[in-house]
């Protein structure tokens, strides 16, 4: 009896659809079940799908793509339309995909089926309730999987699957390095239930390792079939109590990555439907593991990055507390053009000549950009600078050295996401300090970059102005004046970059405000403490230093170095004092001289006096700029008695002339200096020192006991 005779027999049809031609070839039987003639017959795609419901006929499209992924049959229920719309029928075809280029001919059955029970027509393809689950559910994970940022948060959000229909309890997820597989999580297993499939063999008689050397999905309905394909791990996987096992590759462009296993305790048939469901969720599954890998591995980079230019703190020094923190800009590798360095400097004597605990060096910088290769200009800078320091050069003649080296690595060469694209030199703005750590002064070059500023030991904050030159790297030959303070014990200095400052959207002066009142807000003396709340005021409490990953986008690298000298046991209630030299050649540092007064008596109670304590200093610093040829010195410090505070101001110069009081006339635009002085200050007077001269004021605030 022929093949064909005994189809007709038990009423089921042969048909052939090239995918290349669109023509559907159907036997007589096949044609007969379309409602067409009992005859052959050939047919264009579209006259075949008019034979069909066109919810089912959209099906169609992914069952064959599954099937030509997954080299196994194509399998589906379709109902058979007549002229009038009506269901003529439901066949069950089953066909296998012949690939043939780009496209493909399918060779099947046609044979009726009976309709589906009412209590399983959700779980086939002919009504629109299972399509519409599935397609809610694959969203949802998609979404979930899409936000994992990590591998562990990968896998919690695959263990919290729900599959509509067919959860599965048990899940395992192997990955492939080299010629082994391992297991990188499970859910729904104890702990050590994967010692066994730890790590294997890709030879290995087991579906997870055929999975990954074949690239093709391996579904087994029934512990029959686990027995009779893996004979030789079945043993290993009878102990679980499951029913059914799907396991599918986990491919990313191409290339096959690992494996996942869905195991389940009750029988699953594995329709197409549910093929398609774990099949897209497996690919989801290796994109999310591929994404979450490469940013593991980005941010592991970032941190050894991070590591190797940062410098480990603490010199080593009694009396000496350091705190930093680096915060890199979100975004790709999480690094950046900022750092910051302490350095001990060489020899065990001050630059005052005695003999002490030595000197350091503090240093902070920008190097513009945000990408990696500031991040390599930064580390080279960062070594030129060492360098230089290590040499005894002094912090004019370092950031000179600096400015000449990083002009030369960078002069023509580059481009960067800074400048647009175009080739050009980077720059960098930096400030060094010199640090006597036994009189507390401090020598300080600066490049461009932000004012340092001290908090005291009553919790005044001071900006510092400084004197400074071009960021380094723009001309080989920069000079760089330097600025003397000093530190007294208790007090912390605190220097930081920009992003520190106008992250936010603010400017630098609004940027320095919301600092101030951080850094006076601050109570104790922890260091570290202190840092936090910095970095925190600026981002939030998520944010992280740099020994962590950051969780959200940041506008620009952040870099914060806090120093205080205080000793075991240094008093709490030290005079506030501020001191800034005021140069022939800056009369504009006036201004910041009458502004560091201001700073100095923020919580002063008489705005009268605290004007005319600007005034007066702006009278002072003004005459010696005028009438002599050398640079004023200003001190102002704010000392505490028993029933009140006392202001005092001292500016001296070189000058061996003494000033006189004048009476100008009406229309005189000068000599009223003493004048004010005589009626605005509490207390004034000349003295003679041994080369120039210093006058000086004092203002008692009224009403206080301090």
């Amino acid at each position: 009896m022929r093949t064909e005779d005994v189809l007709t027999a038990i009423a089921t049809g042969l048909w052939r659809w090239d995918n290349a031609s669109g023509i559907v070839s159907l036997d007589a039987e096949a044609a007969r079940l379309l409602g067409l003639p009992a005859e052959p017959a050939r047919l264009t795609e579209a006259t075949a799908r008019s034979r069909f419901h066109p919810v089912d006929w959209n099906e169609i499209d992914g069952v064959v793509a599954l099937a030509v992924a997954e080299g196994t049959l194509a399998e589906a229920r379709l109902r058979v339309m007549d002229e009038r719309g009506r269901v003529l029928r439901t066949v069950r075809s089953r066909s296998k995909p012949l690939v043939e280029g780009r496209g493909y001919q399918l060779v099947g059955t046609l044979q009726e089926v009976a309709e589906q029970p009412p209590g399983t027509a959700a779980r086939t393809p002919v009504t629109g309730d299972w399509r519409r689950s599935r397609e809610a559910f694959l969203l949802d994970a998609g979404r979930a999987l899409a936000e994992a940022r990590s591998t562990a948060e990968v896998l919690r959000v695959a263990a919290s699957l729900s599959m509509p229909g067919f959860s599965p309890d048990g899940l395992a997820v192997f990955g492939l390095a080299g010629d082994r597989l391992t297991i990188i999580g499970h859910h729904g297993h104890s702990e050590g239930d994967e010692d066994p499939f730890s790590s294997m063999s890709l030879a290995t008689d087991y579906p997870a390792a055929e999975v990954a050397r074949t690239g093709h999905a391996i579904y087994l309905p029934a512990p029959e079939d686990y027995l009779r394909r893996y004979p030789v791990t079945w043993p290993l996987a009878r102990r679980f109590g499951r029913r059914s096992w799907a396991f599918l590759p986990l491919v990313v462009a191409g290339r096959t990555m690992g494996a996942w296993m869905a195991a389940f305790k009750h029988p699953v048939a594995f329709t197409p439907d549910e093929r398609s469901v774990l099949t897209t969720v497996a690919r989801m599954l290796a994109q999310a593991l591929a994404r979450a890998g490469v940013a593991e591995s980005e941010r592991e980079l970032s941190l050894g990055l991070q590591r190797t230019m940062m410098p480990a703190l603490g010199p080593g020094l009694p009396g000496v507390r350091v705190a930093a923190r680096y915060v890199p800009t979100g975004g790709g590798l999480q690094v950046g053009g900022d750092w910051y360095d302490v350095i001990r400097l060489p020899g065990g004597t001050s630059r005052t000549g005695g003999h002490g605990a030595g000197r350091i060096a503090l240093v902070i910088g920008d190097v513009q950009g945000h990408d990696v290769r500031a991040a390599g200009l930064m580390g080279q800078l960062r070594i030129a600078l060492r360098a230089y320091a290590a040499e005894g050069h002094r912090p004019d003649a370092v950031l000179s050295r600096a400015s000449r080296f990083l002009y030369g690595i960078t002069d023509g060469d580059g481009e960067g996401e800074d400048d647009g694209g175009r080739g050009g030199p980077r720059f960098a703005t930096c400030l060094y300090l010199e640090v006597d750590l036994e009189t507390g002064t401090v020598d300080i070059a600066r490049a461009g970059h932000p004012d340092p500023a001290i908090r005291m030991n009553d919790g005044t904050v001071l900006l510092r102005p400084t004197a400074g030159g071009l960021p380094l790297g723009i001309v080989p030959d920069t000079d760089y004046p330097t600025t003397r303070l000093t530190l007294d014990p208790g007090e912390t200095l605190m220097i930081c970059t920009d992003g520190l400052l106008e992250t936010g959207g603010h400017d630098l002066d609004s940027g320095w405000d919301r600092l101030r009142a951080l850094l006076e807000a601050h109570e104790g003396d922890d260091l570290e403490r202190l840092a936090d709340s910095l970095v925190e005021g600026v981002h939030g409490p998520r944010s992280h230093h740099a020994t962590g990953p950051l969780a959200d986008r940041r506008e620009d690298d952040i870099a914060v170095l806090l120093l205080s000298l205080r000793p075991a046991g240094a008093p709490k209630e030290a005079p506030r004092r501020t001191l800034m030299t005021i140069a022939q050649a800056e009369p504009e540092r006036i201004a910041e001289a009458r502004e560091q007064v201001r700073q100095l008596l923020h919580d002063w109670t008489d705005e009268d006096q605290l004007d005319a304590a600007v005034l007066m200093v702006s009278e002072m610093v003004t005459n010696v700029l005028v009438h002599t040829d050398g640079d004023a010195l200003l001190t102002a410090e704010v000392a505490c008695t028993e029933k009140t505070r006392r202001l005092r101001v001292e500016v001296s110069d070189t000058s061996d002339e003494l000033p006189h009081k004048r009476h100008p006339g009406e229309m005189a635009s000068s000599g009223r200096g003493l004048v004010l002085m005589e009626m605005l200050a509490d207390a004034w007077g000349v003295d003679p020192r041994g080369e120039g001269k210093a006058i000086w004021f004092e203002l008692n605030e009224p009403g206080t006991a301090r």
